[in-house]
């Protein structure tokens, strides 16, 4: 059984070693640099007040995803970012589901019309996430530098909030 509820700084270690196994096993994400507890919380506590962050908790209360949204430079006033990441070998389990669920209303209570999603082109299964939440084809970055010199393209997609 998954809960989602807000972050919090506690969650941060939590949270920076599940996104630190998804930045090793590579090609999901354009962070390319380990991440640290205080790197996680300063994300959270540093974040713009129309910013908001989700944990989903396992029945033993163990993080195995994190969402937030966020506005992003480059997007209107009226659309925020958002960012997703779950457990390696916990996805299709209802998890990023929960994680929106909740974000969404989030998103809707912070005054957002849209989210934009800003996906790696060769993130099948984060292209997958997205599309199967209602998200639709908006745009396309080519050539974008990662920090670690790699090279990908990117796929902008958006909901509408309702």
């Amino acid at each position: 059984m998954i809960s989602v509820r807000r972050a919090i700084d506690l969650d941060a270690g939590s949270m920076a070693r599940l996104l630190n196994s998804i930045i090793e096993q590579g090609g999901t994400t354009a962070l390319t640099r380990p991440v640290t507890f205080r790197d996680i919380r300063d994300w959270m506590d540093f974040a713009p007040t129309r910013s908001a962050w989700h944990v989903a908790l396992d029945e033993r209360e163990e993080v195995q995803g994190f969402q937030w949204v966020e506005p992003r430079d480059g997007l209107p006033p009226e659309a925020c970012d958002i960012a997703t990441f779950v457990k390696i070998g916990k996805t299709g389990l209802g998890i990023g589901s929960a994680l929106f669920e909740a974000t969404k209303a989030a998103a809707k209570d912070l005054g957002y019309d849209w989210i934009n999603a800003n996906i790696r082109a060769d993130n099948e299964g984060g292209l997958i996430y997205y599309q199967s939440r209602g998200f639709r084809y908006y745009g396309r970055i080519e050539d974008y530098p990662l920090d670690s010199g790699e090279v990908v393209d990117k796929i902008l997609k958006r909901f509408d909030i309702k």
